[in-house]
């Protein structure tokens, strides 16, 4: 294993969790893969355990997760996550193996079911997706099993997580993976989510933040990046088993939720507000630092942080 080691006799986060990185926005733009690479090497460099990336919703595993392998010497790379009706288990499978052989141990697999309006979208049926992952984890298995032309590339339990938020996909997450990777939650999900996982489970949430001491600044640039994920069923009805309601999605989400969902403010502030999913069970929190125009590598803000969460 590559990642980043529990540090004992520390008082910052990472003392009982990793850190890694969650990166939406320039990751995946071919015309910035140098960029990237160069970005991958500073987090790398700062103590950062492990990059989060989309791995899109098209056919296959995208290749930016083995460019960012191959730029890099230690940290670890995830895809949160691969959509299971974009990517086959065959896909997934073989390249999974291709990255395994060329980078030991330092791929992890996310695999999530999507949402709704993306899958219908592009003209699949979306009614029964918690199926559709137990379908994919069956068939990666059964590659295995069988050892049949590309079983080689199955991926162990140990080597794939979950997009989870419900007690049925975190319990799936539980039984069949190594965990499970949360995404636009709060501090109160990630407690429910461990009380479900139990103890000796991965639980890796997305924790979205802004670097910003101006709360009307911070909360635009915290509200354009809530907008469309509260227009997503699958968060909503996430965040209603925690007391919100539609009041708190109108508008790009009310005061109450987003100071809750999005920690902003000074670098120790913002630390904190990652500590306490850290208090509440996570063993790994994917930071994504949010920025005005979210088209940037935040490596002004992404030192900042590794100086109070890593120490």
């Amino acid at each position: 294993m590559t990642d980043q080691p529990v540090l004992p006799g520390s008082t910052t986060p990472a003392a009982r969790a990793r850190i890694g990185v969650w990166g939406g926005g320039p990751w995946a733009d071919p015309a910035r893969r140098a960029e990237a690479g160069e970005a991958a090497r500073e987090l790398e460099d700062l103590g950062y355990s492990r990059i989060w990336l989309s791995g899109g919703f098209e056919p296959g595993l995208h290749p930016v997760f083995g460019e960012l392998l191959a730029a890099t010497e230690q940290i670890g790379v995830a895809s949160g996550i691969v959509s299971v009706y974009a990517a086959t288990p065959r896909e997934c499978a073989e390249g999974f193996a291709a990255l395994q052989e060329r980078h030991p141990g330092r791929f992890l697999l996310g695999l999530g079911n999507s949402h709704a309006v993306v899958v219908e979208g592009s003209g699949q049926d979306y009614s029964k997706p918690y199926s559709r992952v137990v379908e994919h984890l069956d068939a990666l298995d059964a590659l295995d099993a069988l050892d049949a032309p590309g079983a080689a590339g199955a991926v162990p339990r140990d080597r794939r997580v979950l997009a989870a938020l419900g007690p049925r996909m975190l319990r799936l997450a539980r039984d069949r993976s190594l965990g499970a990777h949360p995404y636009f939650t709060t501090p109160a999900h990630t407690a429910f989510a461990r009380e479900v996982l139990g103890a000796g489970v991965l639980l890796a949430p997305e924790v979205a933040v802004v670097l910003e001491e101006d709360p009307e600044r911070a909360r635009e640039v915290a509200r354009r990046y809530a907008t469309g994920y509260l227009a997503l069923p699958n968060y909503t009805n996430n965040l209603r088993r925690f007391g919100y309601g539609d009041e708190d999605f109108a508008d790009g989400g009310s005061e109450r939720l987003i100071d809750e969902l999005i920690p902003w403010g000074d670098a120790a502030t913002v630390a904190a507000g990652v500590a306490r999913h850290v208090d509440a069970g996570a063993d790994e929190v994917a930071v994504q630092v949010l920025t005005a125009s979210g088209r940037e590598f935040p490596l002004r803000q992404w030192g900042e942080l590794a100086r109070v969460l890593i120490g």
